[in-house]
């Protein structure tokens, strides 16, 4: 996840060659709406990596035309703002995730505040999966070097929650 400036400024094509030689599978510029996505999206497709589509909000009027031409998967964003931990999910994720699910094969998961194993197994009731981001950069800010193990056993607790494992599953 980046932003269409960093992109423009490095050179799209540059920076999408580059994401291929890496074995990137997709990017994702949360600041390029879906009617300008053309921008990068022949590049991407030149080099098989696929530009993921967001769901905002207030995308109510365009979700189908979004799931539609969506690859890789679709980002529904969980809440109006900017990306942070939340303590509480509003707005009808699951209609959203329906109606995506209506126009796509696409899978779809929910991002945006998702930052606690119930609201991580909420959110995989109704979509493909949920994204965290900003709680593992956090976490990676406080604890530095020692990170790793920290992350590692947040991650693996969000995913118990998430799979809804059993305690000799896990």
């Amino acid at each position: 996840m980046t932003y269409a400036n960093v992109v423009f400024s490095y050179g799209a094509e540059k920076f999408v060659s580059q994401c291929a030689e890496t074995g990137v599978d997709g990017i994702i510029l949360p600041d390029v709406p879906f009617e300008e996505k053309g921008a990068f999206g022949g590049v991407c497709k030149q080099y098989g990596i696929d530009l993921i589509s967001l769901i905002a909000p207030a995308s109510e009027n365009r979700v189908a035309a979004i799931a539609r031409e969506a690859s890789g998967f679709v980002y529904i964003v969980s809440s109006p703002g900017v990306t942070g931990v939340r303590s509480e999910i509003t707005g009808d994720i699951g209609a959203t995730a329906a109606l995506v699910k209506a126009n796509t094969s696409c899978p779809c998961a929910v991002g945006f505040g998702i930052s606690t194993p119930e609201q991580a197994a909420k959110m995989a009731t109704v979509s493909d999966g949920a994204i965290v981001g900003s709680a593992i950069v956090k976490l990676a800010a406080q604890y530095g070097k020692n990170a790793a193990p920290v992350i590692g056993a947040y991650v693996r607790e969000m995913s118990v929650a998430v799979h809804g494992l059993t305690e000799k599953e896990k």
